[in-house]
């Protein structure tokens, strides 16, 4: 395994530049757009003017589930319980959203020390939401309610925004439209995909108008989009998992040839993903959509092309008659990956050392360094709640 120094990927980040809120407009943040080699200083509603006219922006439509639930015990004690991903009726979380009067969860528990094994209850209105612990190692939380509605109208009722833990602040009413994307629409995210906070309606007409042509993935963001790096080597970190769902339309488009942008880390992060899942189908038509973190980084005798890849994809779909295609990736794209579907980026700042920024760092080398100066000069606000980038490396 390469070498990755992890203290070549940290900068220093003032407190101050981390934005604690969002602009009131969506459209209004400050835009850094990286075209070969030259830095331009913009604001995001003239996106537009910098995108080639063959471009296809692919953008990610999870939509952010109020992930942090909150129970009173009868001593005083506040357990806190943060939805991960969900175990029964299914895994898939789209019909575990949909789930009427049961499901279990993964989850991480706070306070967990002050929960034996007794039953905690919140009462919703017509509802009372329980709460049973399954398995204490693995956080398995059991939750039943007694009418008869969906967990999403459940959790809906009961949870809060799941904000980025250094805000370090509580969610407030706004954060339930600020930190979701104006297209969201697949429930099951814990986290949002930030570079999609910055379109409105305004700039997607603005994108059609100009005849840029756009479509979406599904990548449902987990809580491991926060997980620092923690090892030396930065290869050696353990990335997250997180489930995918990818149209028919998808292909058919990615096979047209057009410039392909990303909006967002886990936009990329899928489509790279949809060419490595057509090299597993090359060697093997009956694979399972499940990329592992070091697949793209295995000794290959030989590899497809972009095209190829796409097609093994397609014709897997059609095989399997399938309108969409759900698989999961927890795909590490570091220096030294080579991009098969990518030309370029919109994305926000990241934090110091963490796979996001070795992520960008893959894109456009080095540069990054100086992508990032010229944020910090420039009064850039940072992460999720800040400022944007668009990159033509």
């Amino acid at each position: 395994m390469r070498e990755l120094n992890i203290n070549d990927f940290t900068y220093e980040l003032p407190a101050d530049r981390i934005a604690l809120y969002p602009l009131e407009k969506r459209d209004q943040s400050k835009l850094l757009v990286y075209q070969q080699g030259k830095i331009l200083h913009e604001r995001f509603r003239s996106l537009v003017d910098f995108l080639p006219d063959n471009t296809l922006l692919f953008f990610n439509d999870t939509k952010v589930i109020p992930a942090r639930l909150h129970f009173t015990k009868d001593t005083g004690a506040v357990i806190e319980i943060f939805l991960l991903h969900p175990v029964t009726p299914s895994s898939l979380v789209a019909e575990a959203m949909q789930a009427h009067t049961q499901s279990s969860w993964k989850c991480t528990i706070g306070n967990l020390k002050r929960w034996k094994d007794d039953v905690l209850v919140k009462e919703l209105g017509n509802s009372t939401l329980e709460a049973r612990l399954l398995n204490r190692e693995e956080g398995i939380v059991e939750f039943r309610w007694t009418e008869n509605i969906s967990f999403a109208e459940i959790i809906t009722r009961s949870g809060e925004t799941p904000l980025p833990p250094y805000l370090k602040r509580k969610p407030e009413g706004s954060d339930r439209d600020r930190y979701q994307t104006v297209y969201a629409h697949y429930e099951g995210a814990v986290a949002a995909p930030t570079a999609g906070l910055h379109f409105t309606e305004e700039v997607l007409q603005a994108l059609q108008a100009k005849g840029i042509a756009t479509d979406y993935v599904t990548l449902h963001v987990s809580a491991g989009t926060f997980q620092p790096v923690k090892v030396q080597n930065a290869a050696e970190h353990p990335m997250h998992n997180e489930q995918v769902l990818v149209s028919r339309n998808n292909i058919t488009n990615l096979l047209q040839g057009k410039f392909i942008i990303p909006v967002g880390t886990t936009s990329m992060r899928t489509l790279e993903s949809l060419y490595w899942f057509g090299v597993k189908l090359q060697n093997a038509p009956n694979a399972i959509f499940s990329i592992q973190q070091h697949d793209p980084y295995q000794s290959y005798t030989s590899l497809p092309s972009t095209l190829q890849a796409l097609e093994s994809v397609a014709a897997y779909m059609d095989r399997n008659q399938l309108d969409i295609l759900t698989g999961e990736t927890s795909i590490y794209i570091m220096p030294g990956y080579t991009f098969r579907i990518c030309k370029g980026l919109v994305t926000n700042f990241h934090q110091p050392g963490s796979t996001l920024i070795l992520l960008v760092a893959a894109f456009v080398g080095d540069t990054w360094k100086t992508i990032y100066e010229q944020a910090l000069t420039n009064d850039y606000r940072f992460l999720s709640y800040g400022d944007s980038s668009l990159l033509l490396p």
